[in-house]
């Protein structure tokens, strides 16, 4: 009698992914199917830090503390990430100066969403890769306006209408610490 082979299936690579709030627990989420659609053996960690954003420095900490935590009891992460707005920065410039230096020493990968995560929606979609609305009002209505079904926390399924491979590609083109996210994944080659 013969043994059948099993079917060896491979451990997936875990990324923390620190989220501001709640739409960018959902842009996480469409990045995990996306990566299941490409049979991307990773598993996106997404953390909601803070529901309706907060203090940069503080959700740094916040994300530094639960990666820490997860690691204890699931393992080392490949990858660690926060996405945050930067249009609190420059409320406190001391507090702001800790968030570089804290994410580094902790191996956190700062994805800062000029200003908001709207603005970072925008900049997927086609011609709009190299708009940076001067504010989270301007994003909101340039994002209406180039996406009118567009609401505030959409689930991944609805993004997933608009944000597809080709769209992540545009993005990371603008944003180069999206960028570092992506190629952790597996969606786009090191540069």
């Amino acid at each position: 009698m013969s043994r059948q082979k099993r079917k060896v299936v491979p451990q997936r690579r875990r990324i923390f992914v620190g989220c501001e709030g709640e739409s960018e627990q959902g842009y996480v989420a469409l990045l995990t199917r996306l990566a299941e659609t490409q049979r991307l053996a990773v598993h996106l960690d997404a953390v909601l830090l803070q529901p309706g954003g907060g203090d940069p420095s503080s959700l740094v900490d916040l994300a530094i503390k639960r990666a820490g935590e997860r690691e204890k009891r699931h393992g080392a992460f490949e990858g660690r990430f926060i996405l945050l707005d930067d249009d609190k920065l420059g409320i406190s410039p001391d507090r702001d100066a800790r968030i570089t230096p804290a994410a580094n020493k902790a191996g956190l990968g700062l994805i800062w969403q000029h200003t908001c995560h709207e603005a970072l929606l925008l900049r997927h979609l086609e011609g709009c890769a190299q708009r940076r609305p001067g504010s989270t009002a301007l994003a909101m209505t340039a994002l209406s306006q180039a996406w009118p079904g567009y609401r505030k926390g959409m689930p991944a399924a609805r993004l997933a209408e608009r944000i597809d491979h080709g769209a992540i590609a545009r993005a990371a083109a603008v944003e180069a610490a999206l960028a570092g996210l992506l190629t952790t994944i597996g969606f786009i080659e090191p540069a």
